[in-house]
């Protein structure tokens, strides 16, 4: 249960940190920014986990499914990837995107582990584990849309707003 409140955390962090600095400062806080760092980081914390619990992930996997420890492997670097884009302005908005494809597309593979019983790092929690893990990627969906992407064109129009003023 610790990883949900993990990924949680680590996802808020630095835009609480800085919306903090920006009350002390009075500067205008970026929220798009630090939003998508935070995005950033939780990519990276799931491409260690790809690295930290390779078995793990391959058990996720159906067995059917071939070559599914380079399967892993791969998608961990897809994940470290996006991640390392989030913090890239030019590529933020393609990044964020492709965070809401991949949060699609290994949604069965949760699916798959939680009617088979399959646990992260020993939990068998079986279907409570969908249970859990398909409201927290839903709230991932909807940070990397309404935080990442949405704000990004808000930022677009009030940019061009202002230089056609």
């Amino acid at each position: 249960m610790l990883t949900p409140i993990i990924i949680l955390s680590i996802l808020i962090f630095p835009l609480l940190v800085a919306f903090v600095i920006s009350k002390f400062t009075r500067r205008k806080l970026d929220a798009h920014k630090f939003a998508c760092w935070g995005l950033g980081v939780a990519f990276i914390y799931f491409f260690i986990g790809h690295l930290v619990q390779t078995d793990g992930m391959v058990d996720m996997l159906p067995v059917w499914l071939p070559m599914r420890l380079e399967l892993v492997y791969l998608t961990g670097v897809l994940e470290l990837a996006i991640g390392i884009a989030l913090f890239i302005p030019k590529y933020q908005q393609i990044a964020a995107k492709l965070a809401i494809v991949v949060f699609v597309a290994f949604f069965p593979a949760n699916i798959y582990a939680a009617l088979n019983s399959v646990g992260m790092g020993g939990h068998q929690w079986g279907p409570v584990y969908l249970l859990i893990r398909a409201p927290l990627q839903l709230v991932l969906i909807a940070w990397a849309y309404f935080m990442c992407l949405k704000s990004h064109n808000k930022s677009m129009q009030s940019t061009a707003n202002a230089s056609a003023d």
